[in-house]
């Protein structure tokens, strides 16, 4: 794994990679990195320019307290820690990009501006992210006609070339994935669980090896699943596709409800909810809100889903699109 020194920097200031329970220190935050990106885009630098600093060095540059530039010089110094656990990671086939990467998803820039993640670990074919696909989205407890929507969609999506999106969880997310790649098409998850674990599965490697599948995590690759964890990897999912199609919601409580919501008043990108007469009281809520009625049974031929979407949401305005910095 060959990093820019800008990469690498951004790794040991943003990311947990060597980081011990003894280390005093925490890794910058979005929070935190935002304004010194900020501050360095103004005087022309360059974050690899701060390894050549000491601390006092930092101080002048930066315009940091003592406290802060310590806090950086202790991050920065541990090269050697991080590309011992950068080995390990790579012997397990899963790599990193950084804002400061030309393999970055470019959407995330445009879309999330400073929210753009700082580090993205994955494993995978990573030229499929932001490729032209729709996001499935939805509820890890089905009744038939989510499940029919789910497998649909992701049949629609592998037989016609779109990327299927997903959180790579139960439910919804594994069902739609399950039917794009058994359908010889493509899938990228975004995953909130640990994406070492992900990786054993012999079904998920072999996807993988054949260049069909790409996971993708901000956090690092061996954290678990949380709520929080969870709710923050929300909009990365919306935001790397060209359409969502939410299959079944809460009512104003959950993963799928917060991220639909969240989808909605940003206009990242048109959503579609599936409606049937049986359909989840959240479905008829989000449909009040804004959101695109997704029928069941589909109209058209599955291979026409690209076209019949772009039909329905030609008249959805989306916010303009305009990059961050690293």
């Amino acid at each position: 794994m060959t990093l820019s020194l800008d990469s690498q920097v951004l790794l040991l200031l943003c990311s947990h990679l060597g980081i011990s329970s003894a280390f005093e220190y925490a890794p910058m935050t979005l929070k935190d990195w935002n304004p010194l990106a900020r501050k360095l885009q103004s005087i022309s630098r360059r974050p690899a320019d701060l390894l050549e600093l000491d601390k006092e060095g930092l101080k002048d540059l930066l315009e940091i307290n003592e406290e802060e530039a310590e806090r950086i010089t202790h991050l920065l110094q541990r090269n050697g820690t991080v590309a011992i656990e950068l080995e390990r990671l790579n012997s397990l086939g899963i790599d990193v990009l950084t804002r400061a990467d030309e393999g970055y998803p470019l959407r995330y820039k445009q879309r999330l501006k400073d929210s753009a993640p700082s580090v993205l670990f994955y494993a995978g074919e990573k030229t499929l992210l932001g490729q032209p696909g729709v996001a499935v989205v939805g509820s890890r407890h089905l009744d038939e006609v989510g499940q029919s929507c789910a497998e649909f969609v992701g049949n629609a999506c592998g037989l016609s070339g779109l990327v299927l999106y997903s959180g790579g969880a139960k439910g919804v997310d594994s069902i739609s994935m399950n039917a794009a790649l058994t359908s010889r098409g493509t899938a990228v998850g975004i995953l909130a669980d640990s994406l070492e674990k992900s990786i054993r599965n012999p079904e998920t490697r072999s996807a993988i090896s054949r260049g069909d599948l790409c996971l993708i995590t901000p956090y690092s690759p061996n954290a678990p699943f949380s709520i929080g964890t969870a709710m923050g990897r929300n909009k990365l999912i919306y935001t790397l596709a060209d359409y969502a199609i939410v299959v079944a919601s809460d009512a104003e409580k959950g993963g799928t409800w917060a991220g639909a919501t969240e989808a909605l008043k940003a206009k990242w990108i048109p959503v579609f909810v599936l409606n049937h007469p049986n359909m989840p009281e959240g479905n008829k809520m989000l449909l009040q809100k804004g959101a695109l009625r997704f029928p069941q049974p589909f109209p058209e031929h599955h291979q026409r889903l690209k076209i019949w979407l772009e039909e329905q949401s030609a008249a959805t305005k989306t916010d303009p699109c305009q990059p961050s910095l690293f």
